[in-house]
């Protein structure tokens, strides 16, 4: 089984912030660096980047979802990080 990588919300300096959409779906091919969620904090839209090469296994949020710093998303299987 291929490994798998945590997409988490990285630290954007605000207590809250709300999963807007997802750019790539389940199933998708994504690359290290692509855009794969919107996150909306307060006036602000902040991109979520996909951390490593592979597929988009899983969506973790649905899209309104309340995210904290840190929490894991989604899922991409294929290979780890550089």
């Amino acid at each position: 089984m291929p490994p798998r990588t945590p997409i988490t919300l990285p630290d954007l300096g605000v207590a809250r912030a709300v999963l807007s959409l997802w750019y790539a779906r389940v199933g998708d091919r994504v690359f290290a660096g692509d855009r794969v969620a919107e996150v909306l904090i307060p006036g602000a839209t902040v991109d979520v980047p996909a951390p490593a090469d592979g597929v988009l296994a899983g969506q973790a949020v649905l899209a309104n979802d309340p995210l904290v710093a840190g929490q894991v998303i989604g899922e991409i299987e294929g290979e780890r990080p550089a």
